[in-house]
């Protein structure tokens, strides 16, 4: 059946038969509802998809997706992934995870995956705190947040999941914010549009371990001052008014106030398609507590080679030069041994 043959899907269709169970008023929900509102723009049958999740409340994705679902051990869902893609390449995966699940057990695995540049879509919830386990702190907590584990204060430094992905060499990167609803399903839909790994960070409140964490880029009376929405090709202007930049003074970048004598002429510009990724990590390390409005958009969309890609194609050039294996004759090749 062509994809011009392919009945059209609704939202709705997409929602699973099982009750939703995240506390009321979390973030999550947001990005369940905006998930499957743009995946009918996809075009892709419900049985071409798989979401893959760890452990967390973000991971109890799978069950509330009208999908084929994994909901596999904690930190190993892009493994999982890494193998289904890779085996399945006409697939559409997806790894859900979380800021603890993702980055702490799992940190090993999602750097690789991203790096290899498998045709996976990661999303990770970031609420920095665990709060499946009820309230400790996870390795984006900020440095001092006193939680269950913290009662003095946290004392390592965390990780910054943009970063880390770019880091990686990610060829998609992008951030939203769970309320910022119009803004994540443009960032889901064109993370599911990129050929090769898209990583997406979710800024999302905890309402019960963690609430209003992210209050500085929701709240209405300040989020225009403390958020920088990315749009590739145009300068870096924010605030209320539009009226403050980001400009680079030598190697570092500072904010100032457009007028007397400062145009968006001396301004950053921004250039997801950028081969060199300097730019992108210079972004990815604007703080809110150093003075910086925080980016939210694609940091980075660019053409790479991918390894589920490389992978099939060597497949196939070995099959074509020796043959369709045999399994069973690869057992008894070589030397063999009889235990009585």
């Amino acid at each position: 059946m062509s994809s011009a043959e392919l009945p059209v899907l609704t939202a709705a269709q997409f929602a699973s038969d099982q009750d939703v169970r995240w506390c009321p008023g979390c973030g999550d929900y947001s990005i369940l509802a905006q998930m499957r509102r743009i995946m009918p723009r996809l075009g892709i049958p419900l049985e071409k998809i798989v979401f893959v999740s760890g452990i967390g409340c973000s991971s109890r994705f799978p069950y509330y997706m009208n999908t084929y679902g994994i909901h596999g051990i904690h930190g190993r869902a892009p493994a999982i992934a890494t193998g289904l893609k890779a085996v399945r390449p006409d697939l559409q995966v997806w790894v859900i995870t979380g800021d603890g699940d993702g980055l702490s057990i799992g940190g090993s695995h999602l750097m690789h995956c991203i790096r290899r540049n498998m045709d996976i879509n990661i999303v990770l919830f970031n609420n920095r705190i665990y709060g499946l386990t009820k309230g400790q702190y996870s390795p984006t907590s900020p440095l001092g947040q006193v939680t269950k584990s913290t009662p003095m204060g946290a004392i390592d430094n965390p990780l910054h999941p943009i970063s880390i992905a770019i880091g990686c060499e990610a060829s998609f990167v992008a951030r939203s914010i769970d309320v910022n609803i119009k803004h994540l399903a443009m960032v889901l839909q064109r993370a599911a549009e990129h050929q090769g790994a898209s990583f997406v960070e979710v800024y999302q409140n905890c309402i019960v371990f963690n609430d209003r964490a992210f209050q500085y880029a929701t709240d209405r009376d300040t989020k225009l001052d403390n958020v920088l929405e990315l749009e590739h090709g145009k300068p870096l202007v924010f605030g209320k008014n539009r009226e403050k930049g980001i400009r680079l003074n030598g190697l570092d970048p500072e904010v100032v106030t457009l007028g007397n004598g400062i145009s968006e002429a001396d301004l950053l510009v921004h250039d997801e398609r950028a081969p060199e990724p300097s730019l992108a990590y210079l972004l990815s390390r604007l703080r809110h507590e150093d003075g910086f409005p925080e980016a939210i958009g694609v940091f980075r969309a660019v053409d790479a080679a991918r390894y589920d890609h490389e992978l099939n194609r060597q497949i196939q050039l070995a099959q074509a030069k020796r043959g369709i294996g045999d399994l069973e004759k690869l057992f008894h090749t070589g030397d063999t041994w009889t235990v009585t």
